[in-house]
Parts: structure tokens; sequence; C-alpha cells
């Protein structure tokens, strides 16, 4: 708990600055407005700061974003595959119960259980497969996100390994983590067909965790408490929600939102399992302020880097579409390779149009590439150029 409140003192730091950034360019309050409500289920969210899409669909506004080193959980964005769970399921937190298979000792084990194994605390980005879909030429089925189904978020919870271990290990033959989620199926459905159970190699399981904190408070139901498979460097989809089955498997599940969905394909394609999995997420980086207008003189340029499964070596920004960049300088603590991390650059810019656009290098090698291919459902886009933002300068 020291950890995440020292982070918390960071973040307010560079709070501050973001703000007063924002106000010295007359960044706007968001990038996109929404007349929808807040849905019952996050009435909490902070309404300025979130786009609706629908019941099941939230999204952070660029603006809000790397203001703050951790994303508040009023301002975190919203996916869900299902509805979710009535909240009874967070009244009683520590009596929620999972099923583990796939070990030695197969059994159940409850949330309370897990929290006299062990206990670890990482941050690390939340981020959905199709972030950035809206910027495809094509059409592309899903919630139209920008940058908003992002956010850099503090876990707690037990170590996978920990909970296995206690169930006297791995079984022979596993090749993947499988977790399954506990949104209620409707009656007549076949569960395979609509049920969230992802599978993901068992090289996951170093880093996940079963989370039972988000930002130091209990898991809100919108987020999936009272108990989150939290995998690392992953895309959002792979860290499951209501978690009710924990599993060490032979092969992925049979389910549809694995073997066909979030797959990896030409447009115009369908999905199947030879196709690559939203598993790991790739270096990235925009830029959140200014967005839309600024003073001549000096500007700060800010926003938000991650190297997916990687540190960040640096983030560049150019002030004229790419023709020419510059390195940024990191805002606050580095907390870890799974987090992401403000930047900014101070420059001049004299009255006119400029395409403002950023590019990170993750210590792997790996860079953000100026564009992404297209694919059948928009997911992975990461490429610079259509992130980029023109500013008009007066």
């Amino acid at each position: 708990m020291k950890m995440i409140e020292n982070v918390k003192r960071r973040h307010f730091l560079i709070g501050s600055a973001g703000t007063m950034a924002a106000a010295a360019v007359g960044m706007p309050a968001g990038a996109q407005d929404s007349d929808n409500p807040l849905p019952d289920y996050v009435s909490w969210k902070d309404a300025e700061d979130v786009i609706v899409h629908s019941k099941q669909t939230l999204e952070t506004k660029r603006a809000a974003q790397g203001s703050e080193l951790i994303t508040p959980s009023t301002e975190l964005y919203i996916r869900n595959n299902l509805p979710a769970p009535s909240d009874d399921i967070v009244a009683n937190r520590d009596a929620w119960e999972i099923e583990i298979d796939g070990v030695a000792n197969p059994g159940t084990m409850t949330v309370g259980d897990m929290k006299t194994l062990a206990v670890e605390t990482v941050v690390c980005v939340l981020q959905c497969s199709g972030n950035g879909r809206a910027f495809f030429d094509h059409e592309t089925s899903g919630t139209q996100w920008s940058v908003g189904a992002a956010g850099n978020v503090v876990w707690t919870g037990v170590p996978v390994r920990a909970v296995i271990d206690a169930m006297g290990g791995a079984a022979e033959g596993a090749n993947f983590l499988t977790g399954t989620g506990g949104e209620e199926i409707p009656e007549g459905v076949p569960k395979e067909t609509i049920q969230v159970e992802r599978s993901v190699p068992m090289a996951a399981m170093d880093h996940a965790i079963l989370a039972w904190e988000m930002n130091g408070e209990p898991l809100p139901l919108a987020h999936g408490g009272p108990l989150r498979l939290v995998i690392p460097g992953y895309y959002g989809v792979n860290n499951v929600k209501y978690l009710k089955r924990l599993a060490l498997t032979e092969g992925e599940s049979p389910n549809k939102i694995q073997q066909t969905s979030y797959r990896v394909r030409p447009v115009g394609v369908k999905g199947d399992p030879s196709q690559p999995s939203m598993y790991e997420m790739s270096v990235k980086s925009w830029i959140t302020g200014p967005l839309m207008d600024a003073a001549t003189g000096k500007v700060q340029i800010h926003g938000v880097a991650m190297g997916g499964v990687s540190d960040l070596e640096k983030v560049e920004v150019s002030i004229d579409g790419g023709q020419s960049w510059a390195e940024a300088q990191f805002l606050g603590p580095d907390l870890g390779p799974y987090a992401w991390r403000p930047f900014v650059m101070i420059t001049d810019l004299a009255e006119g149009t400029h395409t403002l656009a950023s590019r990170a290098t993750a210590k792997d090698g790996l860079s953000q590439p100026e564009t992404f291919p297209p694919n059948e459902r928009g997911y992975g886009n990461n490429g610079w150029r259509v992130h980029a933002v023109d500013v008009t300068v007066s």
C-alpha cells in the first residue's frame, strides 16, 4: 500500500503539470463529447471525461489522458463482451470462489484463501484490442475507439504461480493458461458461442496475477470485481473479468471468443484458429495535448507512450507531420515495462497549422511504425501517422 500511496502523490504532481500545460495552450476539455447518459452500473464515472458509446462501452476522452501517471478509476474505459453480473457478487468479496483445474490437486479456492498465499502489486496498461479502430480507412464493426480504450492501472492480487503451486503445481501437458468469466449465460444460448473464456500461452503465467484491488481500492464490479485475471502486457480481452475458473490446459479454449474472434485477419476474411490472436500489446504512443489550437511561442506537447511488453527506450515528437523528429522527455517515475509513461516536449510553434505526431521506441528494438496494416476487425492499430493531430497556432 505504501507504493500505491507514493504513486498517487507522484501522479498528482504530473497531473498538476499537465493541467498547467493544458491551460497554457488552450486545450479543450475533450476532443469528443457524448450525449449518452452514464449507465447505472457506472454512474460513479466522471461524465466530463468519458464518452458513452453504449451501455457496455465507455471511452476516456483524449484530453483527459496522461495528465496523471495512473488513470483514475472514474475515467478508465469500459469494454464488456457481456452485461456485467449483479452487484450481489461483490457483497462478500472474500467468499468469491473459483475452480482450479489442470493442476496436481484440482479444487476450489476463495479470494479469502488467496489472500493468505501472497500479495503482489503491478502497474500495467489496460488496453482494448480495438483501440485506434476509428483511424482505419475501411469500415469496421465494433466500437469506433479513438485512443481512449486504454489506461494505466495499479493492480493488487495474488500471483497466479502462487495459486498453482498451492494446488500442487501444473499437471503434465499444460500449454495454455485459460481463464473463464462468471457472466450469466442466457438460457438456451450455447455457452461456447458467447462465454468469455480466453487461453494465453503458459509463459504469460510468470507475471499474471488474480487481482482483487484496482488503484488501491476494491476492484469495481464494472472492471471485473471481485476477481480479475490480469496479464501484464496483454490486450484487455485476455484479462478475464469475474474470474470463475482458472485452468492449465493442453489446448486453447473451444469457445468462439478464442477460436475465431480477436484474430488478426485480412479485410473480408473470416476468423479461424490459424490466424494471430490478440495477445501481446505493441509499442505505441499518442499526443494528448494540445489537440486543436495553441498560442504562438513556447508550447508543451505532451502525451503517453507504452512499450507493450518491453521497457521504453525513447519517444520522439514531430511538429511537421513526420518530416523531422526531436526526442521528448519522460515525466514521472518509471513504473516498469508494462506501464505507460507520460512524456513532454517544449518547443516553439509559429503561426499556422502544425501536424503533431509521436513515435515510441522500446528497448527490445521495436519502434512504432508509420502505418499499421488494415485488418477485418480493426485490431492493434499503433501507426503513428493516423494518431497525429492537426493544431492551429495563432
